[in-house]
């Protein structure tokens, strides 16, 4: 946690939990989906939510963590549009009714994209467990919020996990809310990135490392992982290995044995296999 005296920054995480791919099993590789991250900034009377989780029993979870806080939600800003970030909108409406979901132009286009394409994966992953007609966020067109007195900027990034994504810069706190730009001490999703992209996903690490922020919160992170802005140079250390990897192994296997060398101590390697599997498949 970081904090000022009007200021406070305070992080909730859902654990990592099963997901069914007998792919991975039959590979050796237990599937989970890695733990996700929702950050509560909060002043005096108010307080913003950034990134919501995915199902409806980590959903109430976060709901009833906010509530202790005794803040009148102003709002919740999206990351970006994976759907493990914004999908758990519509069940957190219903513990603050007429909560708006914050997204820029093109984090909405995402999240639409995924919500109109991608059903049959999530509703795959987590039958039963999400809104088979999510609520989507609506536009957020400024660059930045005010929370009390203070001014916190929503910068539009681009490259992370997926093209587009944003962070939330908290100045007075030095404190950056980076979404899936960083990780902390969990196997990054490489899969939708080839070596540009990955470049140009290093080159916002340092963008963020200049604005010298104290408190780094990353969209995975483990369990009671320090928010430490160590995590943006060991996130850029993760790709610059994933990449070298990449290009010197010609297998999903080999590739993910050589990156469980160099990062074996991170959560989660079935989203190492799931990114070695598709870096794989597109040389086809």
């Amino acid at each position: 946690m970081a904090s000022d005296t009007e200021l406070d920054i305070h992080v909730h995480v859902a654990p990592m939990r099963p997901v069914p791919d007998p792919a991975a099993v039959d590979a050796g590789i237990r599937p989970m989906w890695s733990p996700c991250s929702s950050t509560l900034i909060a002043g005096e009377t108010e307080a913003l939510l950034v990134d919501t989780l995915i199902t409806f029993d980590q959903v109430d979870t976060l709901a009833d963590w906010i509530k202790g806080f005794n803040k009148r939600l102003v709002g919740v800003v999206l990351t970006h549009g994976h759907s493990d970030h914004w999908i758990g909108l519509s069940r957190l409406r219903e513990h603050f009714p007429g909560l708006r979901g914050l997204a820029t132009k093109d984090v909405l286009a995402r999240a639409i994209f995924e919500a109109a394409n991608l059903g049959a994966y999530w509703q795959g992953v987590f039958a039963g467990h999400i809104p088979t007609e999510p609520v989507l966020p609506e536009l957020f067109d400024a660059d930045s919020i005010r929370l009390d007195s203070h001014a916190l900027s929503v910068i539009d990034i681009g490259q992370g996990d997926v093209e587009n994504s944003t962070i939330v810069h908290a100045p007075s706190i030095d404190a950056v809310v980076a979404g899936d730009v960083c990780y902390n001490q969990v196997h990054m999703m490489t899969a939708y990135t080839d070596d540009a992209a990955r470049q140009a996903w290093i080159a916002n690490l340092d963008a963020i490392a200049a604005m010298n922020p104290s408190t780094v919160v990353s969209g995975h992170k483990r369990l009671d992982a320090p928010d430490s802005p160590v995590t943006i140079e060991q996130s850029q250390q993760y790709l610059r290995d994933f990449t070298r990897v990449a290009a010197e192994q010609d297998t999903v296997d080999g590739i993910v044995a050589e990156m469980l060398k160099l990062h074996g101590d991170r959560d989660n390697p079935y989203t190492l296999w799931l990114s070695a599997r598709r870096i794989v498949a597109n040389r086809s």
